[in-house]
């Protein structure tokens, strides 16, 4: 798992790549504040090497909660710049800071 930050300095966003290592899945997602944790806008493709990854622009200065979705089921990444309990999940989630 990797997460990717490239600031974009004419505009107040920064591009974030999210790459996930999922041989076996057949469908990898990435889910959070920034996309109203919709998996159809946050669906990653699959490369040759069944490296799921795909790029996504976020408002600077801020924090979101994300996870991935394998086939399923949710995921924390384990690069995140931090972790948050949250209520309505009952669980931790990853959380990106821009």
């Amino acid at each position: 798992m990797a997460v990717k930050k490239q600031f974009i300095k004419t505009k107040p966003v920064c591009k974030v790549t999210f790459s996930l290592e999922a041989k076996e899945a057949n469908s990898v997602a990435v889910v959070g504040d920034f996309n109203n944790w919709n998996p159809e806008v946050g669906e990653l493709s699959k490369l040759k090497n069944g490296t799921f990854k795909g790029a996504f622009d976020v408002t600077k200065d801020n924090s979101f909660e994300y996870k991935y979705i394998v086939d399923g089921a949710y995921f924390n990444e384990v690069e995140a710049d931090s972790y948050r309990w949250n209520e309505f999940a009952g669980a931790e989630n990853s959380v990106l800071e821009v």
